[in-house]
């Protein structure tokens, strides 16, 4: 099953200025992980080589889970 995620131009607005400069690694990169799954890479691949190391991809998938029930907060 591939994941897809649709952002509203606010989110993905709102995970671009994360991306760009929140001060923790941590939120660079999860916000890095929901764009590329937006903008239509598959998840799995993205947890592999897409970050700034491999992870697992059933973290990514928890990463989308937790964005479409709060939200980039």
């Amino acid at each position: 099953m591939v994941r897809k995620i649709d952002l509203s131009d606010e989110q993905r607005k709102q995970l671009t200025d994360i991306l760009k400069s929140d001060s923790k690694a941590y939120r660079r990169e999860r916000a890095a992980a929901i764009l590329k799954v937006a903008d239509g890479q598959i998840a799995a691949h993205v947890a592999r080589s897409g970050l700034l190391r491999v992870r697992d991809p059933d973290t990514v998938y928890s990463w989308l889970d937790r964005f479409q029930e709060y939200g980039p907060a």
